[in-house]
């Protein structure tokens, strides 16, 4: 879905500059970037390592400030905000996606997703409740009461996602979101990114992988602190893109859930075999015991 020219304006960066290092170690992370992203575009942010992009994707989640230049978030302006004002828009306005999932290994799935709810005040069963809902959204009802290292890389990305969408953010920030997973389940992801971005979603998402900006409305490349170019793809270059990436179909979705589910099962009926194995193990002496008892009366 391309987003309409008068949709409005959720982000809009005016001669953003953001420096690290001081004197002559300084270095300009962000140099003077205009840029404006409005509802509903799915844009994808690509560029070498060092070119900026975490930073721009840093600032735009209110994980961090400009040093020069403005920032307008749905167009009011954000310079003379308190860190709470900022940490109060990051959780009601913003959802991220990371890299490397950022679950807690000691919550539920459940209560992961949850989580971000609970900086709002949201009341325990009335979180559980949303929580569970959007799980339900993303096939993954049945993994509520999981731990997350009992999850394939696929499905842990996929609770990550759905823990940024419990809020139903304005916009959704994914930082590499399939860095860590196989060919597959990167598509999976990318297909559930594609379905909310076709249910009116802003996306901003920073990837390595040129395959993966077919999904995207428009295409930004940054070097060296800069926009190198901003492009809007056309149906015929998704086309195009699309001839040279794994097709993506939603029947991966299913076989992602399928296999884990066929793994699930088959792991439940290894265990119960071993299970049965052991006890019928443990009664053998037993019988022999009972037998050698018999004849000596």
């Amino acid at each position: 879905m391309t987003a309409r020219k008068t949709a409005r304006p959720i982000i809009q960066l005016k001669k953003l500059t953001k420096i690290y290092g001081i004197g002559d170690a300084a270095h300009d992370a962000l140099d003077e970037i205009d840029l404006t992203i409005r509802e509903g575009e799915f844009i994808a942010v690509m560029g070498p390592s060092g070119c900026g992009k975490t930073t721009l994707l840093n600032i735009i989640g209110f994980l961090d400030r400009p040093d020069q230049g403005e920032y307008l978030f749905e167009e009011h302006s954000t310079a003379r905000l308190s860190e709470r004002q900022y940490a109060k828009i990051r959780s009601n306005k913003i959802g991220i996606v990371f890299q490397s999932f950022n679950l807690i290994n000691r919550l539920t799935v459940l209560e992961n997703v949850a989580l971000p709810l609970i900086y709002k005040g949201v009341p325990r069963v009335k979180r559980l409740e949303m929580a569970s809902s959007i799980l339900k959204s993303f096939h993954l009802q049945e993994r509520e009461y999981y731990m997350p290292w009992q999850l394939s890389g696929g499905q842990m990305q996929r609770v990550a996602i759905a823990r940024a969408l419990v809020n139903k953010p304005s916009i959704i920030l994914a930082d590499e979101p399939t860095g860590n997973l196989d060919s597959r389940s990167s598509h999976v992801i990318m297909e559930e990114l594609a379905n909310l971005h076709k249910k009116g979603n802003t996306i901003v998402m920073v990837t390595h992988n040129p395959n993966l900006t077919s999904y995207a409305s428009r295409v930004i490349n940054m070097l060296d602190g800069k926009v190198a170019s901003d492009r809007r793809v056309t149906v015929e270059s998704h086309a195009e893109s699309k001839e040279v990436a794994i097709p993506l179909h939603k029947s991966d979705a299913s076989k992602d859930k399928n296999n884990a589910d066929a793994k699930d099962t088959k792991d439940k009926d290894t265990k119960k075999a071993k299970e049965e194995t052991k006890e019928a193990t443990k009664d053998k002496p037993k019988k022999t015991a009972k037998k050698s008892e018999d004849d000596e009366k």
